[in-house]
């Protein structure tokens, strides 16, 4: 089989395995009492994650540069950052209903570049000029996996607001510790000792079969009952919003490493290190949002829904700024795509 024909099988492999991967983790989050799902989908994340890196290697093979010069590759190379980021949220987090938001991201990446773009823009290509550099693998690389890394920092958010919806959230210090919530029904309980969601991953899946609203009833069954879904929800809210932290904390490094070595590189080819160009213009919006993020964080002491919210916007801001302004056709970043 040559290079081409292996890509071709990788990349359609790719897709297929997440597809599968996210009706798993689905499952799991639906259907907490399957335990064996956990493992599977993890496993699923894994393969996914070796398949796009052999795709890319393959390609490196082929093209003789780093595989990061067109949408295509970059693409995935993104659902692989988005993978492998998973994977170390998972394990930092022993929760496994991080797949349910990160899978979907992954997958929907890996589909659109092997079922969406025309296939001229799959096939490698000479590299032109301005991209024959060191700085294409250090700039391109970091951005990248910032943008990875900051995708599933801000899914996570989005799961804490999910999995909160409904309720008023109370969280203190910068890490899982003591803290609250209680919906619109006031329900009053002392304050829960942590850890049981840390150690048992799937008590975080069992609140989505849950149901989203908590009531004191009168038998003291079931009053108990209730109690204990609250401290698994109130649990599993701490670990999703520490982790979102953890993990957006380590992407604006990244995402700021990456802008400064972009500056370098148009310095050194352009003679200027900033132009206003719109991947420009939104790479500094994106990092604002998040530096905004980070700061409510550390210095104004936010926790739970309002960061959150912040979050997940970045998630939409990521977007537009890798993919929006690359297919309007203008700037030095368009791949040309649309116009």
């Amino acid at each position: 089989m040559d290079l081409v024909a292996f890509q071709s099988t990788l990349d359609n492999l790719s897709f297929g395995i997440l597809f599968l991967t996210m009706l798993v983790y689905w499952l799991g989050a639906a259907f907490p009492q399957l335990t064996g799902l956990a493992t599977l989908g993890t496993t699923g994340m894994a393969i996914a994650n070796l398949s796009i890196a052999g795709l890319l290697g393959a390609r490196w093979m082929e093209a003789g540069y780093f595989p990061i010069s067109n949408l295509y590759e970059s693409l995935f190379f993104l659902a692989w950052g988005v993978t492998a980021m998973h994977l170390v949220a998972e394990w930092i987090g022993r929760n496994r209903l991080v797949g349910a938001f990160t899978a979907p991201i992954a997958m929907g990446i890996t589909a659109f570049a092997a079922l969406t773009l025309p296939s001229e823009m799959q096939h490698s290509a000479p590299l032109v000029p301005a991209l024959k550099s060191n700085w294409l693998m250090m700039h391109v690389s970091v951005m990248m996996l910032s943008y990875a890394t900051l995708m599933v920092g801000s899914a996570l958010a989005i799961a804490f607001l999910f999995v909160t919806w409904g309720k008023e959230v109370h969280l203190k210090g910068s890490s899982i510790g003591t803290g609250g919530f209680r919906d619109r029904t006031s329900l009053k309980r002392p304050a829960p000792e942590m850890g049981n969601e840390m150690a048992n991953p799937q008590i975080g899946t069992s609140i989505l079969a849950a149901g989203a609203t908590t009531a004191v009833l009168e038998k003291p069954v079931t009053a108990k009952k209730t109690t204990d879904l609250s401290l698994q929800r109130l649990n599993l809210a701490e670990t999703l919003d520490n982790l979102s932290y953890r993990i957006i904390g380590l992407g604006f490094p990244l995402l700021t490493i990456g802008i400064i070595a972009g500056a370098v590189w148009a310095n050194s080819a352009w003679g200027a290190p900033w132009s206003w160009d719109p991947k420009e213009t939104w790479s500094l919006i994106t990092w604002l949002v998040y530096a905004a993020y980070l700061h409510a964080r550390i210095t104004r002491g936010w926790q739970g829904r309002r960061p959150a919210i912040l979050a997940a916007s970045g998630l939409v801001v990521v977007w537009v700024c890798y993919l929006g302004v690359n297919l309007l056709g203008k700037g030095l970043h368009s791949y040309g795509w649309f116009f």
